[in-house]
């Protein structure tokens, strides 16, 4: 029952927010800022009750913290279902946290009905938390069109100069392939009920069902497609720096900390348990695309003048080392890839956070008009220094633990993948150290004074950098928190299909 009242707490907080607007423009975000602290509050105790797993009887082996059942449409076997795992627990804080960064980060940015942004904002953590803990295909499904909805507003609403055209790419790219994934969803339970005489949607069910291999193979990349367009993966990457470049800032922040992290769950979750042997199939093609991604973002990002648009590219680069993590598919490159989840979601949401300032203040994301921005805003300097330091890869910090696990489990199964996936820890140094030169340092182009991060940006700032550290110098807790549920997906494809274990 947590999850659902998580969910009802950041929908009732959005409701009120928006209502709020009516008597006063400044209460939408107080109201954003307190819900996010509740449902934080509401989701710690799980934290706490980790390590008394509960057993599923209909999971088999899995464990899982919190589950809750009940009938929402028998008769085609639609259930409410929702399950809270190591996994899902850690994505489910992440999300909360990264929407209070959301909400601090549009503190002043907002003139334009402030409370239905806010409502937008708390929408989408909903939906989110709705993906991340839903285990019946069809509820995953309809959180998976929810989050879209509120996100698509805040582009087009609330975005820049292009904002009509980033948010109908974002919506065309993200709904078609939602809809490819809806049909594999669909002949996935239509072929398990032909073959089991009972139609159900229960993830725990259809994972015991055994397709004919090329029935698999055609199935599973419906559910490859979607996610990994919202990863996004190249060649399906092209919608992310539009939408990223034209969105307000918390968007931003929310699009980069979480909405990417859907896809990688989504593959993590669904796509290679649930067809073991086709993922297989297709392993070197998805890690191949992961080390294309890695190297072509990094390239495109180390071009741009574009503060916001560097990041956006440099996003799909670092998300590149979760999709060859994952389709190496052992217990270290694994590890690896939820790592760098988290990593890459503290940190790219602090850059856009900065980016997001950085145009407040000066009205412009063109790197050619800044430099020698250290001298008028030390702490933001300060600030944007290590986070850039966090995204290049830097020891002791969580972003390099993430990518070295995932290069490490690589070299396991394939070494040329991963000695191509570590050029990307070159060509992110290059654009990361650059950027700061342009932007930082240099000669100052600006002689009237800017206003620093203050005691709000800070707040936001300091937790995330502490965090980073935390990953960086003692993953450990990490590790067992997430250990279990990791051991279970892989140890359950391997089951499976026994020789999948490192993908020999």
């Amino acid at each position: 029952m947590t999850v659902i009242a998580i969910m009802v707490v950041l929908f009732l907080g959005g409701i009120i927010a928006w209502l709020s607007e009516a008597w006063n423009k400044d209460w939408p975000k107080w109201v954003a800022v307190g819900t996010c602290v509740i449902a934080g509050v509401v989701l710690l105790p799980l934290v706490y009750q980790a390590d008394s797993l509960i057993a599923f009887s209909d999971a088999d082996s899995s464990t899982w913290i919190e589950l809750y059942e009940y009938p929402w449409i028998p008769r085609f076997g639609i259930h409410i279902l929702f399950g809270l795992d190591g996994l899902s627990l850690l994505m489910v804080g992440l999300t909360i946290f990264l929407g209070f960064v959301a909400v601090v980060s549009s503190w002043d940015e907002i003139e334009k009905s402030p409370g239905f942004f806010q409502f937008n904002i708390l929408w989408t953590l909903a939906g989110v938390v709705g993906v991340f803990t839903s285990l019946d295909m069809f509820l995953f499904f309809f959180f998976w069109e929810v989050m879209l909805i509120p996100m698509y507003l805040l582009i087009a609403i609330w975005g820049h100069e292009n904002r009509s055209y980033a948010s109908m790419k974002f919506f065309l790219f993200t709904q078609l392939s939602g809809l490819v994934m809806l049909i594999a969803i669909l002949a996935l339970v239509i072929l398990n009920g032909a073959d089991s005489g009972v139609l159900t949607f229960n993830y725990f069910e259809l994972m015991k069902h055994q397709l004919s291999p090329d029935v698999s193979y055609w199935i599973m990349w419906g559910f490859f497609v979607a996610f990994v367009v919202k990863l996004p993966g190249f060649p399906f990457h092209s919608w992310l720096p539009d939408a990223h470049t034209q969105a307000p800032t918390a968007a931003s922040v929310l699009l980069a900390g979480i909405l990417l992290k859907t896809g990688a769950y989504g593959l993590l979750r669904f796509t290679i348990p649930l067809f073991p042997e086709a993922a297989l199939q297709i392993a070197n093609i998805a890690m191949t695309l992961g080390v294309i991604g890695i190297i072509y973002g990094a390239m495109l990002a180390f071009a741009q003048t574009d503060f916001k648009r560097l990041v956006a590219y440099s996003s799909i680069s670092h998300m590149g080392f979760v999709l060859v993590g994952l389709y190496a598919w052992n217990e270290l490159s694994i590890q690896g890839s939820v790592i760098q989840m988290v990593a890459h979601g503290l940190s790219t949401a602090a850059l856009f956070m900065t980016a997001g300032a950085i145009q407040h203040r000066l009205h412009t994301r063109d790197t050619r008009d800044m430099g020698g921005l250290w001298h008028d805003m030390p702490r933001m300097g300060a600030v944007a220094m290590f986070f850039m330091v966090a995204s290049l890869g830097m020891p002791g910090l969580g972003n390099f633990v993430g990518e070295i696990l995932v290069l490490f489990g690589t070299f396991k199964v394939n070494p040329p993948i991963a000695v191509a996936a570590s050029i990307g820890l070159i060509t992110g140094a290059v654009y990361a150290l650059i950027a700061m030169q342009r932007v930082f340092q240099g000669e100052r182009k600006l002689t009237r004074n800017l206003r620093d991060f203050g005691v709000r940006e800070m707040t936001a700032m300091i937790p995330l950098m502490i965090l980073l550290i935390f990953l960086g110098v003692y993953p450990q807790p990490i590790f067992d928190l997430i250990s279990p549920a990791l051991s279970n997906l892989y140890s359950t494809s391997v089951n499976q299909i026994p020789w999948i274990g490192g993908l020999k």
